[in-house]
């Protein structure tokens, strides 16, 4: 692949993985898959991967503004906190472990999230309506520790957690997802700057892609029916989950 082309292609992937990220929760999908056609081994491809979607959560982050901290701020400061504390290990988890050690879970845990999300509406009808706090928080900081070490769907865990453990809708769901994963993101980023084997010229070029992509999300999903949304969005997840598993 001539750098021409390479360029052209890493910008493009970038832009499909801000705005499938932002809507879907689901950017590795695409990402990733295209840091490992360029070449890079699965584990500069990871953190590579890690560092081009921050500018995902930049890019919606900037075009939501204030709209973030409408209504639940306890929420989303406990959101931050938890994001914060599992990226730093997260990352630590992927700089000191094995390769692959972890990744043998993956598939079930983004089965699992896609499973929640298209059995939404019955598990809240099980739940209480209050939202719950704590089982946010401890989610949150869950997930954002899987985020921190590898992060394929862990935007579709996120989406799954809130619409069930708290009474946000599905467009403010997936704004608070992109600030969360951003920051846990940006957390682990920072680790793998200094430790890791980033692949600077993808990172760099893709995060343009994806910061374009993470700007024109949050008008795009707001106009998206919610119900078809979140099953297309499940279905996804299941998708990708089959190809975790057989990769």
């Amino acid at each position: 692949m001539s750098p021409v082309v390479e360029f052209v292609f890493l910008l493009a992937a970038g832009f499909g993985a801000g705005l499938i990220g932002y809507v879907t929760g689901l950017a590795s999908v695409v990402s990733y898959p295209a840091l490992l056609a360029v070449g890079l081994s699965p584990v500069a491809a990871n953190v590579t991967n890690t560092i081009s979607v921050v500018a995902v959560g930049i890019g919606s982050t900037t075009q939501a503004g204030k709209a973030l901290f409408d209504g639940e701020r306890r929420r989303t400061i406990l959101g931050i906190v938890a994001s914060v504390i599992g990226g730093v290990i997260g990352a630590a988890a992927l700089l000191l472990s094995s390769e692959g050690s972890f990744e043998v879970i993956v598939p079930f845990l983004v089965a699992l999230a896609a499973l929640a999300l298209l059995c939404q509406p019955a598990l809240r009808k099980l739940a209480t309506h209050d939202d719950k706090p704590w089982l946010f928080f401890l989610g949150m900081l869950a997930i954002s520790v899987y985020g921190g070490y590898f992060g394929a769907g862990a935007g579709i865990m996120v989406l799954a957690l809130m619409l069930v453990v708290t009474s946000e809708p599905l467009w403010k769901a997936a704004l608070s997802k992109s600030l969360f994963l951003g920051i846990s993101n940006t957390v682990a980023a920072i680790a793998f700057i200094i430790w890791g084997p980033v692949d600077w010229w993808a990172a760099i070029v893709m995060g343009v892609g994806c910061f374009a992509g993470g700007w024109c999300g949050p008008p795009v999903v707001k106009r998206l029916p919610a119900g078809p949304l979140r099953i297309t969005i499940g279905i996804g997840g299941l998708a990708l989950a089959v190809w975790l598993g057989v990769r």
